[in-house]
């Protein structure tokens, strides 16, 4: 089969495409033929070594899917022929994935292939931060960070289908803003000045929720973007660098900086994901959460596609179309 490979750790211009071994799957796993795989940040940070997961070189990175059941274990729920989206964590980047039951969900017969790559990391992470983790509560204030890319659409689309009052988007051009409106965005305002221009959308009340991707510079004012009771969920740090907390802004204003880590806090959960898209799959069904889809690139268009996101140039989904 055709299979993207990781081989150094030169960054996204070294990955390339090599013919490998499809794999067997044990009696325990899912076979999937693979139709589009999502492509994220992760994926740009493995290409150099500087993601947490490190496997051994070479492999093939991907950690979404969306394909077609080929095989699957009795009494898991999935049979061959059943259209799905799936968390491969690795080797998603290819014609064909194994994958664990528990982490592969049927999706609707209006979700595309490209559609259903985009679902599972993006949208179960705004899940996890906004709900369980931010206690996002029906009319409350959503301020979203990085809003244009896949992360940011995902967190404006699920705290608009989970009741939020409006959700603010902050963006780095006019163009983002208007991609973040198209996903569900209320309102957005441009990066440079944003605390102030928050302030005066929310009559200088601020916001109850800041979802944050990025990290950098902006950290300090979006705490100051909070109102009393504000929780400021820390999803990444795309900008590169790790901000730091003073701690008495958390006290004098009562309000909270909450670790969003889904994959480490589901993943020691048995039937978690589950859960999630149990969650997730009646608003897909109904419309309420349709992925953007930004760019589409073939297999071989590997490299583009991990450079569009390096060099911030991504909005929605990114996703490699493998047939």
């Amino acid at each position: 089969m055709k299979a993207v490979h990781i081989a150094s750790l030169d960054g996204p211009e070294a990955v390339t495409v090599v013919e490998a071994e499809k794999p067997t799957r044990t009696p325990e796993q899912v076979l999937i033929e693979v139709h589009a795989a999502g492509v994220a940040f992760p994926e740009v940070l493995q290409s150099r070594g500087k993601y947490q997961i490190k496997p051994e070189l070479p492999f093939i990175p991907g950690a979404e899917v969306g394909g077609v059941v080929l095989e699957a274990p009795k009494g898991s729920g999935l049979a061959a022929g059943d259209r799905v989206s799936a968390l491969s964590m690795l080797g998603g980047f290819a014609e064909y994935v194994v994958a664990d039951p528990g982490l592969v969900f049927k999706v609707p017969d209006n979700v595309s292939f490209e559609q259903a790559a985009s679902l599972p990391f993006n949208y179960m992470t705004a899940h996890f931060g906004l709900l369980p983790r931010g206690r996002m509560s029906e009319g409350e204030t959503v301020l979203v960070h990085g809003a244009a890319g896949g992360g940011g659409t995902a967190s404006i689309q699920v705290a608009k289908a989970f009741g939020a009052g409006k959700v603010i988007a902050v963006t780095s051009t006019d163009e983002k803003g208007t991609v973040a409106k198209e996903a569900g965005a209320d309102e957005y305002v441009l990066v440079d000045g944003f605390k102030d221009a928050v302030k005066e959308l929310t009559g200088g009340e601020g916001v109850d929720i800041v979802v944050d991707t990025v990290g950098g510079d902006r950290f300090t004012d979006s705490l100051r973007s909070l109102r009393n009771d504000g929780r400021l969920l820390v999803i990444g740090f795309t900008e590169g660098s790790i901000p730091e907390v003073k701690v008495n802004r958390l006290l004098l204003n009562n309000i909270d900086v909450v670790g969003v880590g889904w994959g480490a806090y589901a993943g020691k959960r048995p039937g978690y994901f589950s859960w999630q898209w149990g969650e997730l799959e009646p608003k897909v069904a109904n419309g309420q959460l349709v992925p953007p889809i930004g760019a589409t690139f073939p297999m071989e268009g590997v490299v583009q596609a991990l450079q569009t996101i390096d060099e911030r140039r991504a909005t929605g989904k990114i996703v490699l179309k493998v047939r």
